[in-house]
């Protein structure tokens, strides 16, 4: 697994996609977090980077897909797949080297973020006035969240040999599982009944309840239980391929 691993994030950081990715991500947060008015935090009655926390999903749901359409449909294209499936390593290492590798490079692209809470906290009348612990906190969910969405775009990106599918199936399906669910739950013959539950289902109750700084055994369950399902579900694409 670590064999996959070392190739996959050498070859990442190899190329411009990483530093583009990187760069676009910081691009559209800096701007929407701090300059314009609708969402700058400067413009907030309160130190806070909610507004940080509400838009971050948004994004990751086209810049996660994006990364991971080529992470097995590029292989495909090229024909370097087939000689991956014959090698003598195990589709499990193979999955989740991939998914690893991928995972990271998401989590570097969140590092430079971190300056966003210490530019605010230098800017409050006093630094005690910016929450830590609950900044930590919405950190970790949004963490919890690339997760998730890195494991739903390998999969989607090992369902086809076309990036661009893989890429508009991937969106498609982190979106469904971050807000499909909330807008399901509306529907009047739910409302009262079994509104909640269905909310249950989606990430965003989860990311919500981990973001207000309640670390809750049951949203963590979940989020592990999302990428368990996706990468298995990736390994059984790259079994019936094999």
């Amino acid at each position: 697994m670590w064999s996959i691993y070392r190739k996959e994030i050498t070859a990442l950081f190899s190329s411009l996609i990483a530093y583009i990715v990187i760069g676009f991500f910081l691009l559209i947060m800096g701007l929407m977090t701090w300059v314009f008015p609708e969402y700058s935090v400067l413009d907030y009655p309160y130190a806070s980077l909610e507004s940080f926390f509400k838009l971050a999903p948004t994004i990751l749901t086209i810049m996660i897909p994006a990364i991971t359409m080529r992470s097995f449909a590029e292989e495909a294209q090229t024909g370097t797949l087939e000689l991956l499936l014959t090698r003598p390593i195990t589709l499990k290492a193979l999955v989740w080297g991939k998914y690893l590798a991928y995972l990271s490079l998401v989590l570097v692209i969140l590092i430079p973020t971190l300056i966003y809470f210490f530019s605010l906290k230098a800017l409050a009348a006093t630094p005690a006035m910016v929450d830590g612990g609950e900044t930590l906190a919405a950190y970790l969910g949004l963490a919890f969240q690339a997760a998730c969405f890195t494991g739903i775009g390998l999969l989607a990106s090992a369902m086809t040999t076309n990036q661009i599918i893989a890429f508009i199936s991937g969106v498609f399906m982190c979106f469904l599982l971050q807000w499909g669910f909330e807008f399901i739950s509306k529907f009047p013959f739910w409302v009262g009944t079994w509104d909640y539950l269905i909310q249950q289902f989606g990430i965003d109750a989860h990311y919500t309840s981990i973001s207000r700084g309640v670390l809750d055994s049951r949203d963590l369950l979940y989020f592990l239980t999302i990428v368990l399902l996706s990468v298995e579900a990736s390994r059984m694409v790259m079994a019936l391929r094999r």
